[in-house]
């Protein structure tokens, strides 16, 4: 009769070597799950650069376990994707973009690859005043008088024989990719054609530029460093091919 002792050794090492072969497995599965997460996130990052005209590659995430899983059945739970110095478009009354996060879920590809589609998606847009003010040609920054409700840029520009001029506008939503400086409030001692100068150099309409099919301008807030717009939206789509 075998001994007790070496029964219960035998069965030990068999489970402890069986114990080993699992998690060398699942080592090897989460292995090439991230490789797959790494691959895709990179062939993301590839696309958004070229649509839309990007010096450098933006950051993506691809969020979930297991991705290859995800891969297979053709949609990606959610995808989120940080981009820097999106630029305006040539035609004019466009707006560069210094930084847009977006998150995107159920993200899904076109079977020819020149599309990408989320069933919903947020954003968050952040001009700079820098980048601002090189679209209003005028020195733009934070207005004082800004409230959350009704916020507001200051703007300083310099005219002829007169020296510098100070206003400020409200910033607006105009659409669902533009927003619009509204109710300008020009500084006193301006003679009135002069006012309405400095009036109709801020009383414009820009559109955002770099912002998905289908996400639509919600919201706008202003602090000392910027402007920042949050978008959302439904059945959201990114093209390959948008500035072409």
């Amino acid at each position: 009769m075998l001994n007790k002792r070496a029964v219960a050794g035998r069965a030990l090492r068999g489970w402890r070597k069986y114990a080993v072969g699992v998690v060398v497995l699942a080592g090897l599965s989460v292995a090439g799950d991230r490789a797959a997460a790494v691959w895709t996130e990179h062939r993301t990052a590839d696309a958004f650069q070229k649509a839309q005209g990007l010096k450098s590659a933006p950051h993506v995430e691809v969020h979930g376990f297991p991705v290859l899983t995800q891969l297979a059945g053709g949609t990606l739970d959610r995808v989120d994707i940080e981009a820097s110095d999106i630029p305006a478009g040539r035609d004019g009354g466009r707006l560069p973009i210094t930084t847009l996060n977006v998150e995107l879920d159920r993200l899904r590809r076109s079977s020819d690859a020149s599309e990408a589609h989320a069933a919903s998606a947020k954003a968050t847009a952040f001009v700079s005043y820098r980048d601002l003010s090189d679209a209003l040609g005028v020195e733009i920054g934070y207005s004082q008088d800004s409230t959350k409700s009704e916020p507001r840029v200051a703007a300083t520009t310099s005219l002829p024989l007169l020296g510098k001029a100070t206003a400020s506008a409200r910033v607006d939503v105009a659409g669902d990719h533009a927003l619009a400086f509204r109710s300008v409030k020009v500084g006193d001692g301006l003679p009135k054609a002069m006012r309405a100068i400095v009036t109709g150099m801020l009383e414009r309409e820009l559109k955002l530029d770099g912002i998905p099919d289908g996400l639509a301008l919600k919201s706008l807030t202003t602090t000392p460093d910027g402007l920042t717009a949050t978008l959302s939206g439904k059945d959201v789509t990114f093209r390959t091919d948008a500035r072409a």
